[in-house]
């Protein structure tokens, strides 16, 4: 392996194990954490959806992707996306789903810091 490439994959993970990052939904009475950054893999069904016109399937699929509890665990499982996409505020889910897909201080902050304020 080149020492490119190994540095760019040490960079990674250290950006996959950072820490989480919180948005709080007051409409839904709960924190929503998420990573700053997610492989490929996960970006590549939300990527495809949005290639096939379908927006709102999109940001589902983000939300269900990336929605951590505070554990670092899933929110949502794949059986939950009729729900949201039915049964769920789409002005809140799109808050959501923004910020899960920007991962910018603008949305959210580091858990340490919001422990602090």
């Amino acid at each position: 392996m080149s020492k490119i490439l190994e540095n760019a994959k040490t960079h990674f993970k250290s950006k996959l194990n950072g820490e989480l990052q919180k948005i709080s939904v007051e409409e839904w009475k709960s924190d929503v954490y998420f990573k700053g950054t997610y492989p490929f893999a996960v970006e590549s069904k939300i990527i495809e959806l949005q290639q096939q016109g379908k927006t709102v399937e999109a940001l589902v699929e983000s939300v269900i992707a990336k929605a951590l509890n505070m554990d670092g665990q899933p929110m949502f499982g794949k059986f939950d996306k009729v729900s949201l996409m039915n049964e769920v505020d789409p002005q809140v889910l799109i808050r959501v789903a923004t910020a899960l897909n920007n991962g910018t201080m603008e949305y959210n902050q580091p858990m340490e810091e919001t422990v602090k304020n």
